[in-house]
């Protein structure tokens, strides 16, 4: 098993949602390095339980290690100071999606608070909302979705590269924020097409 502080991550992140009893997306998940630059990301889907494929609403997660946070990482190993901490970028889309009808963005914003919970020493913030509208070949409109994302870092001290359990720590108020998100966004009275 890879022994690295960001997997340590991924695991602290994914063992909150499991506890929050969402939904995982098997085929949405995604490890993935950037052989030009460097960079690593995870990214993986979860929605409430029983509300089929598609579903109504979903969280995508993204957590971001870039090369710069490796380098002070590899720095930290080394015994040596590294000139920033190193930091993993985080990024929660929360989707509504199979709508009937395009939904005003302030009935989602009304629904949904400005920032997470503490992650450690921050909190992410909230995007404005994307509204999309699919269309057929004859551009008729026949679903609408909407998201918006929390986007912010969590910077890793001494403490937290030192000791995995930390991470747990900071990590396990999300799962049980992004499902009481998710029941908030799947509560809105909104209509929405079936799942085929």
């Amino acid at each position: 098993m890879l022994d690295h502080v960001f997997t340590d991550a991924i695991g602290a992140l994914r063992d909150a949602l499991e506890a929050a009893m969402l939904e995982r997306m098997t085929a949405e998940e995604r490890f993935q390095v950037d052989v030009l630059l460097g960079d690593t990301t995870w990214e993986t889907s979860y929605g409430l339980p029983g509300e089929g494929n598609p579903p109504r609403v979903r969280a995508d997660i993204t957590l971001d290690w870039p090369t710069w946070s490796q380098s002070a990482f590899r720095s930290w190993l080394r015994n040596e100071e590294p000139d920033d901490d190193p930091r993993i970028e985080i990024s929660i889309v929360l989707r509504l999606q199979r709508l009937v009808a395009p939904p005003t963005p302030d009935q989602v914003t009304g629904v949904l608070p400005e920032h997470s919970p503490w992650v450690g020493p921050d909190q992410l913030h909230r995007t404005a909302p994307t509204v999309e509208t699919v269309y057929t070949a004859q551009l008729e409109p026949v679903s609408h979705a909407v998201e918006l994302a929390y986007e912010g870092t969590y910077e890793l001290g001494d403490k937290a590269l030192g000791d995995g359990a930390i991470l747990d720590d900071h990590f396990s108020a999300l799962g049980g924020w992004i499902a009481s998100m998710l029941v908030r966004l799947g509560d809105l009275p909104l209509a929405y097409h079936d799942v085929h």
